[in-house]
């Protein structure tokens, strides 16, 4: 915070005091009085969660000069440890430094969180980082259920705070110009569209339950998960092949696959999801999550399928994955790589592969601190409401296999027409964590 921001706040709280209405003045206005960015103020930032996408997601922070990395916080020692050399090498330096991400929402210097922790931890995270009077950037799925989605919809748009998903292929230019393509009606009438992600894999094979690691907190790695015997299978990159913290395949490349149809399509909610799947291909593998899943979803007009199997590389029209709108004119094709058109015959002309032309990440990360200076929350690539419709697909695509039928949303009252698909809508939270009021 620059001496301009302290010295509004001193003077503005001294003044109040004076007047004898500080006890009367509604602490929320003040504390968005207190965490009012200015359009020539540095952003400061504190990092949740160092490991993999964390990191990734600050160094693209980093690169914009009105931002300033003041804190990081982890459970482990070791990825705090390594982190702050990496980060030093940055040249983010004299970081604060938090094992309990609660005591850095208490730092009242901070202005925006970026939120990188399993799946499991999102829904708390953001809802305590918006009622501190942070500005939140939060990794996609960004929740593990669907009543956790809402809640942290609920609570963006009570807070008034700029949330930014990250699912950051809507920055990129090539996914961009796909989708413009899509919308301009030349591929005609689309009934169908796909996603797959095929994705080579050996099998994680089974350990044995063991200490938890030296300078880990492991306590607060399950936060509201069950408590469980400490296993490495279960823990950093691997949570995500487990109920408890996350949803396999589905919830890490099919929400940003799936994004994009209902980007493309201007759908939000499904009637009807249908799945097929479990674990047919790898072998001795401890995932609780499908390697194998076929989901249909029907949103009226045309329908989705999601694909995925874990165990071949190979993939729909030469690619491991994609995207396809499959048009009475033509097929258009994009994935991270770029994008074409192919076309049925003589109907429409085709458009050779377009590659990827920006870094959509770089891009995401500016967005996010523009808007938080212009207050135009219009302007955000991804809010809270795309990062909750396609959560809840890819949720609904894992309840129907788990449920093992097919399941009708009834989109007004936020449930489905089979007991035991809403009986997963909401996680039960353990440990003394409560499920956030909305």
């Amino acid at each position: 915070m620059n001496n301009s921001r302290r010295s509004f706040i001193k003077n503005s709280s001294a003044t109040l005091a004076g007047l004898g209405l500080m006890e009367f003045f509604p602490s929320d206005i003040y504390a968005k009085m207190r965490n009012k960015v200015g359009a020539n103020d540095k952003i400061n930032i504190g990092l949740i969660g160092l490991k993999n996408q964390g990191f990734n997601n600050i160094r693209a922070f980093l690169k914009i000069k009105d931002v300033n990395v003041l804190a990081i916080c982890d459970i482990d020692d070791e990825q705090i440890n390594k982190r702050k050399d990496d980060l030093a090498k940055l040249g983010a330096n004299n970081l604060l430094v938090y094992k309990d991400y609660r005591k850095l929402l208490e730092n009242k210097d901070i202005d925006a969180v970026l939120i990188a922790t399993p799946d499991h931890w999102h829904c708390l995270q953001l809802t305590d980082a918006l009622s501190a009077g942070k500005h939140v950037y939060c990794e996609k799925p960004i929740a593990n259920s669907i009543l956790e989605a809402r809640a942290m919809v609920h609570a963006t748009q009570k807070s008034g705070k700029v949330v930014q998903v990250n699912q950051w292929q809507r920055s990129e230019k090539h996914f961009q110009d796909a989708v413009a393509y899509v919308q301009s009606g030349k591929l005609g009438k689309i009934v169908n569209t796909k996603c797959w992600m095929y994705r080579g894999t050996d099998p994680l094979t089974p350990v044995p339950d063991s200490k938890v690691p030296a300078g880990v907190d492991y306590a607060m790695w399950l936060g509201p998960a069950q408590t469980r015997p400490f296993n490495l299978r279960r823990f950093h990159y691997d949570f995500r092949w487990f109920w408890d913290y996350g949803g396999g395949l589905m919830t890490d490349w099919g929400v940003h696959l799936i994004d994009i149809v209902l980007w493309g399509m201007n759908v939000t909610e499904p009637k009807s999801v249908s799945a097929v799947g479990g674990k047919r291909i790898l072998v001795n593998d401890v995932r609780e999550t499908p390697d194998y899943i076929n989901v249909t979803y029907d949103f009226g007009h045309f329908s989705n399928t999601w694909e995925h199997y874990m165990g071949t590389g190979s993939g729909e029209y030469g690619r491991g994955h994609g995207i396809a709108f499959i048009g009475e004119n033509g097929i258009l094709v994009v994935n991270r790589g770029g994008w074409e058109v192919i076309p049925d015959k003589t109907k429409i002309e085709a458009v050779p592969l377009i590659k990827k032309s920006n870094i959509g990440l770089d891009y995401h990360a500016q967005n996010f601190i523009d808007v938080i200076k212009s207050g135009k929350l219009d302007q955000l690539a991804c809010p809270i409401e795309v990062g909750s419709n396609v959560a809840l697909s890819a949720h609904m695509g894992n309840l129907s296999l788990r449920v093992g039928d097919r399941i009708h949303w009834d989109a007004i009252n936020s449930k489905f027409d089979n007991s035991l698909a809403n009986k997963l809508i909401k996680p039960t939270y353990h440990n003394g964590y409560k499920f956030p009021k909305f």
